[in-house]
């Protein structure tokens, strides 16, 4: 009787080591990916590599991955509260974490642009004041005080308010990827927009969610909330693509596609982008092929567990492609 108490003890120790370990080299990628990618990226292409890019893709991954947590963990609570039997229970709040984490980085965003787009040498070249007289500057000011804002509101009674800040981050990230000199602006800036969002709400939406179905152990409702998640996540899916097809285009018009996708560092990067998506499309389908098909529809989480780490590399090299001079000036 010991002894099978002890093995029963010790298994999920060892799973639970293993969790750590694979999320620890997750990590560690997601890291590398920034930081070795735009010399690899860069390379052969005739572009100059602007100084400081990967500690600038780091922080933009780093600020992603933030605003994915609270957004996604808003939307799956939603769900999780919205289906019919299913038990109160639900894991503990990352988004204040996350909210500090994304402060953080944007801070740090804030004093590059406030050294001219530079990475500062000291704190002396930082311009706190020159912040407010760029849109630029205005813009990181916004997205430094958003995430406070939402930390402040994630850790109250009501972390619901937190959407409004976040909301506010997302359109100030969506108005800095498209200068008022580019063609068109808004229209690229409502695209962001939609992608941004779309993307928080998977990315930040399935851990969340799995969580959840791990808190409530062999209950039905934990498959039936990981499969309304994916009914959703068809749409997001749908409005990423569409999104960031539109948005490659205005960059990269259709007549020099293939050719700036091998030529240019953007491409490359978007190339790699476009193939992990693909993985993590295929890896959703599993998942909901299991969830309609198999005697135990939970088998779906061991899918969507692995569709979790590709999606944290997907936001690594997203973090790398924004810091990447665009293939096309406008």
């Amino acid at each position: 009787m010991t002894k099978s108490r002890a093995r029963s003890r010790a298994v999920p120790a060892s799973g639970g080591r293993r969790r750590a370990v694979a999320v620890l080299v997750l990590v560690v990628l997601g890291a590398l990916i920034p930081l070795l990618g735009p010399s690899p990226a860069l390379h052969g292409t005739g572009e100059a590599d602007p100084p400081g890019t990967g500690g600038i893709a780091l922080l933009r991954t780093v600020l992603f991955a933030a605003l994915a947590v609270p957004v996604g963990e808003l939307f799956a609570v939603r769900l999780a509260r919205t289906l019919p039997g299913a038990p109160p229970a639900l894991p503990r709040s990352w988004s204040t974490v996350a909210n500090s984490v994304g402060f953080v980085a944007a801070l740090g965003l804030a004093s590059v642009v406030a050294t001219g787009n530079l990475v500062p040498g000291s704190p002396a070249d930082i311009d706190v004041g020159g912040l407010y007289e760029t849109r630029d500057g205005k813009l990181a000011l916004l997205e430094v005080n958003g995430f406070l804002a939402a930390a402040l509101c994630s850790a109250s009674r009501r972390p619901a308010t937190q959407a409004l800040p976040l909301a506010a981050v997302v359109v100030a990230e969506a108005l800095r990827a498209h200068p008022t000199t580019e063609y068109s602006p808004l229209f690229g800036s409502g695209l962001t927009l939609v992608h941004l969002t779309c993307a928080s709400l998977w990315v930040g939406g399935l851990p969340h969610v799995l969580r959840t179905m791990r808190l409530w152990e062999h209950a039905e409702a934990g498959a039936a909330l990981l499969g309304r998640y994916a009914r959703v996540a068809l749409v997001l899916l749908a409005a990423i693509t569409a999104t960031g097809v539109c948005s490659s285009l205005r960059r990269m018009p259709p007549g020099t596609v293939l050719e700036q996708l091998t030529d240019t560092a953007y491409g490359r990067v978007l190339l790699a982008k476009v193939v992990l998506m693909a993985g993590v499309s295929a890896l959703a389908l599993w998942a909901r092929v299991r969830l309609a098909r198999a005697a135990d529809p939970l088998t779906a989480r061991s899918p969507a567990r692995a569709e979790v780490g590709v999606l944290a590399l997907v936001v690594a090299v997203s973090g790398l492609l924004t810091a990447l001079p665009v293939p096309i000036r406008w």
